[in-house]
């Protein structure tokens, strides 16, 4: 059997785009002389549309385009598409997250989505109820068995998620001969190797190939890499694996574009791991902050971008992401000097942008700040200058640059990194103002380690450095008093970032951290530090969630609490 794996960017609640796009491809996919096609998990409705299911309007709608596919998907072959249905028994959930299979004008199969995980981003189980049975679509001389995202992710150890049933098994249990996993799964690095990895358990435990078809692009701060992929029993390279038996990806789909692959069950390819086995992790990083901003820019109606550049690493990094993004016609980076801020980092703001060919305007912030401070002048008398004008600083800033986006329809991208936004090193209404945060998801240091990587393949290839050597030099400091650097305030950040990886990925606490042979003191000034700062975030822009934890909806924590972890 000829199998189409339709890796496509559905919009939420476009329901008219998202139903064209699958007829499109379902087209291409006929012409190729696929007899099966594959589209992503609620593909017609987009993922992961939250709230919105409590609209019967946006549940209408998307029952409204299923009904409209059977009419005007091309006959003679079967389309498996992903939605949002109405649950049928008498109790329960009111909705179930389906996927259908329409051939020749008929939805002629429906599988319900069973395990519903309610960590990290995912909420599912608040609105779904979960499927009792797992029926087998016969098709072409196949035994079809459908298992939707989560479905087979049950062999992995997710922290504080227990499951049950094993809808993979059921379905086993069954005769299947071919397994496809329809899936919204977000892209964190190394997610290929592990949904790879699993995928391969399963081929091998069921003696039959797995079709794996994920979405792409970003819905807010989620990014799905795409990336689908075919894997199936039978020899593969010896230098890949040890065993001759072991199960071999046939083919993988293109990362962070949309893709249409052609995969025959009676063809024997050789083994290979497309994208997958060449990228560096790096690249595809980069893609993914790409795709982000791009994706969030565009869905959200925007087509212009701005920020603020003060010449240190974290703004020179979202500037060119922002210019790979969406074009340096269409990014303009804004130096804002102050009394404090050095020479050098005026010329390297002004480098960077010459760099990049943006736009580049300045836009000093000392008359702003005298006023300010003239005012407050009875107030304050008699008090010294404190984080309080430091603060006064960025909210300026922030205030001018919300001014530029109101004024000419630009978004605003802050510029903060992971570690700052943990440890409260940033102001309230100040820098972190803005729509997007797209590098709020890397810790300093793996901001530093990304640009690196940029500069490398730039001079690899014979071109000039993109982040300027002097940028990548200089102590990290805010310039908001005379000879600031940020480890006045921080721990150095090699130290900072590890701790903060076994906090915030591990949950560890003080005495587990100190254990893995860290400093129990600076564990505990940064655990505090962390939890003193909630507040912060919960009124930060959303970031690109690019760790396997991301700060927003993959950490919801309670602002008032006692730090117990000390």
């Amino acid at each position: 059997m000829k199998t189409a794996l339709a890796q496509i960017n559905s919009v939420i609640g476009d329901f008219t785009a998202n139903r064209e796009k699958i007829i499109t491809f379902s087209e291409k996919a006929r012409e190729a002389g696929a007899e099966l096609v594959l589209f992503p998990e609620m593909a017609l409705c987009g993922y992961p549309p939250m709230d919105l299911l409590d609209q019967d309007r946006f549940v209408e709608l998307n029952i409204q385009s299923l009904r409209i596919l059977q009419r005007e998907l091309p006959r003679g072959i079967a389309c498996g598409i992903g939605y949002v249905n109405r649950n049928g028994r008498q109790s329960g959930k009111a909705l179930v997250n389906a996927y259908g299979v329409i051939l020749d004008g008929e939805l002629v199969f429906e599988q319900i989505k069973t395990l519903l995980p309610t960590y990290d981003v995912f909420d599912e189980a608040r609105n779904f109820e979960p499927a009792e049975s797992w029926p087998v679509f016969e098709w072409k001389g196949e035994r079809i068995g459908f298992a939707i995202c989560e479905d087979v992710w049950r062999e992995t150890e997710t922290p504080g998620t227990r499951y049950v049933r094993d809808p993979v098994r059921s379905l086993m249990d069954k005769g299947i001969t071919l397994l496809c996993v329809p899936s919204a799964s977000p892209y964190y690095a190394g997610k290929l190797k592990t949904r790879q990895d699993l995928a391969a358990r399963i081929c091998r435990r069921g003696s039959m190939p797995l079709v794996y078809i994920n979405a792409v692009g970003a819905n807010d701060s989620i990014i799905f890499d795409g990336r689908s992929f075919v894997i199936s029993p039978g020899k593969a390279p010896a230098a890949a694996v040890k065993a001759e038996s072991s199960p071999a990806v046939r083919i993988t789909a293109k990362a962070f574009a949309e893709d249409l692959l052609l995969w025959d069950s009676a063809a024997v390819p050789a083994a290979g791991g497309g994208a997958a086995g060449t990228a560096v992790e790096f690249d595809i990083l980069e893609q993914a902050l790409v795709t982000g901003i791009r994706d969030y820019m565009g869905k959200c109606g925007f087509t212009k971008a701005h920020l603020g550049l003060s010449g240190g690493i974290d703004s020179a990094l979202v500037a060119y992401l922002a210019v790979r993004a969406v074009g340096k016609e269409n990014v303009t980076c804004f130096s804002m000097p102050s009394r404090f801020s050095s020479q050098g980092s005026k010329d390297d703001a002004a480098a960077l942008a010459a760099v990049l060919g943006c736009e580049y305007r300045i836009l000093p912030i000392e008359t702003a700040f005298t006023a300010f401070l003239s005012a407050l002048e009875g107030i304050f008398e008699g008090r010294p200058f404190d984080i309080t004008e430091e603060n006064l600083q960025a909210r300026i800033r922030g205030t001018l640059l919300m001014a530029f986006s109101n004024k000419f329809n630009s978004m605003l991208l802050t510029t903060g990194n992971k570690s700052e936004l943990a440890m409260g090193y940033c102001t309230l209404y100040g820098d972190t103002n803005g729509a997007l945060g797209p590098i709020g998801d890397l810790f300093k240091t793996e901001v530093f380690a990304l640009c690196r990587c940029i500069n490398d393949r730039e001079k690899k290839a014979g071109k000039k450095e993109i982040i300027p050597k002097a940028i990548l030099d200089k102590p990290p400091s805010a310039e908001l008093r005379p000879d600031q650097k940020d480890q006045d305030s921080l721990p150095p950040y090699e130290e900072l970032d590890e701790i903060l990886k076994l906090y915030l990925f591990e949950n560890l606490s003080a005495d587990e951290i100190a254990a893995k042979g860290k400093d129990r003191e600076l564990a505990e000034r940064i655990i505090r530090a962390v939890a003193r700062a909630e507040f912060k975030r919960r009124q930060a822009p959303p970031v690109l969630k690019v760790s396997p934890r991301a700060f927003g909806m993959g950490r919801r924590m309670p602002i008032a609490r006692a730090v117990f972890e000390l």
